[in-house]
């Protein structure tokens, strides 16, 4: 009888947290008393069991779509670069070739990282953060980092150029998360469970803009308050820090000529200064959108690519998209990523309710990252927001965006292989 029982101990201890967080969702207490540490917003009685499988196969496969669509729209964007003098050393598959070297690399690592436990990642967490800020100080070193239109964000390594940024990224969402793991029970405390953390993101702010890189800040500064957030910070405090950002970043824009400009620009494309100025990369895009309309000009078929609208494969490829494959193109990718933003929430919904909470946050904190990046990029493109030099995940040219996109998605992979394993009565 006991050799039963003790079979049935893991399974049991499993329901028992998958029932103790549900009764935390509903507002009950816990056996001792306290509330769900974090927050999670689900609607218990609607919430749909996972399939018992090894993995996530919609979310791999949706991946791998989102890759193969990019691949596809870069080869169309570059195909006829070698056309312009500042291109005429490069073949017309120079980028493609580099952008199919850089998918398969992701995948590669991707395949080793999923065999990662996240045990092994929250403890590994504060250093790679460390790891980060090295490299983001390394990029700003004279002759060290690669300067590219007057930012200096790149470091060569050869075969790829290397944006510390984009490891920055994953190293504030693995580190808040665990950050907020271990400060769990002082969270109502501002001072003593923000005030480290802010200083963190505040040191990573200021290596960013002093390459610069304003669009990367904004997105780790999302991740970071969105993690806090989620991890069951005060919401009065939240609010307040979201007010000093929100402040710092208009401060920032205020003090700024060019970024000025650039708001200035954005606000009133069409005149003739900002037309043939600041305004020059959003007008083209929007003129792409325009003679896209419902079904596209047809693959290969833009205009705009050809030298007209600069970084076409890169921070605005979404308006080649939308010039060759019209609104249906579009709304497929954004429907994409919305599926893609909203599984990632349920896969760290599950985990919070496994009493997982760092495995939660983290697929939470890649989902804001996705979507936040995602929903910049193509505001920019569309002309919602003003223009900023980030990529649209998993589809723009860049081999450690690409990269970093597809870890970072395969931690959340092995995030859920675990909760599985969990259900089924199993350990992590």
């Amino acid at each position: 009888m006991s050799a039963a029982a003790d079979r049935r101990s893991p399974l049991a201890a499993a329901l028992g947290w998958l029932g103790a967080a549900v009764r935390g969702l509903r507002g009950e207490r816990d056996s001792e008393g306290g509330p769900l540490p974090v927050r999670d917003f689900v609607n218990v009685s609607t919430a749909q069991p996972s399939r018992l499988m090894g993995f996530d196969q919609t979310l791999v496969w949706v991946t791998v779509g989102l890759l193969l669509a990019g691949l596809i729209m870069v080869y169309s964007a570059t195909i006829g670069l070698p056309d312009s003098p500042r291109f005429a050393n490069y073949s017309p598959t120079h980028f493609v070739t580099r952008h199919l070297m850089s998918i398969a690399m992701a995948i590669a690592v991707s395949a080793v990282v999923t065999q990662i436990p996240m045990a092994t990642w929250e403890r590994v967490a504060p250093w790679l953060f460390v790891l980060s800020l090295v490299l983001l100080i390394l990029v700003l070193i004279p002759h060290v980092g690669k300067v590219v239109y007057g930012a200096r964000r790149w470091l060569p390594l050869g075969i790829m150029n290397f944006q510390p940024s984009e490891l920055a990224k994953l190293a504030i969402t693995l580190y808040a998360s665990d950050y907020m793991v271990r400060k769990m029970d002082v969270k109502e405390h501002f001072f003593r469970a923000v005030a480290p953390m802010a200083v963190a993101v505040g040191v990573v702010g200021l290596l960013l803009l002093a390459e610069p890189d304003m669009g990367a800040f904004m997105v780790i500064a999302t991740i970071a308050m969105s993690i806090l957030f989620l991890g069951g910070v005060n919401g009065r405090m939240f609010f307040l820090i979201t007010a000093v950002l929100l402040g710092a970043f208009t401060l920032m824009v205020t003090l700024s000529p060019w970024r000025r400009e650039r708001i200035f620009a954005y606000l009133d494309p069409w005149s003739e200064k900002n037309a043939l100025g600041k305004a020059y990369q959003l007008t083209h895009s929007l003129i792409a959108f325009g003679r896209g309309e419902v079904f596209g000009e047809g693959l290969g078929s833009s205009l705009e690519k050809l030298h007209y609208l600069p970084e076409a494969h890169t921070d605005f490829l979404l308006a080649v998209i939308g010039e060759e494959m019209g609104f249906i193109g579009v709304a497929t990718v954004i429907i994409a990523f919305f599926w893609l933003v909203v599984r990632l929430f349920n896969i760290g919904r599950q985990a919070i309710a496994l009493d997982r909470v760092f495995s939660g946050l983290v697929a939470q904190g890649v989902a804001v990252w996705m979507g936040g990046q995602g929903f910049i990029n193509m505001g920019v493109n569309l002309g919602v927001l003003p223009t900023k030099g980030l990529t649209l995940p998993l589809m723009s040219f860049g081999g450690s965006g690409v990269m970093l996109n597809c870890i970072a998605l395969a931690i959340c992979l092995r995030v859920d292989m675990e909760n599985r394993q969990l259900m089924r009565g199993g350990r992590a």
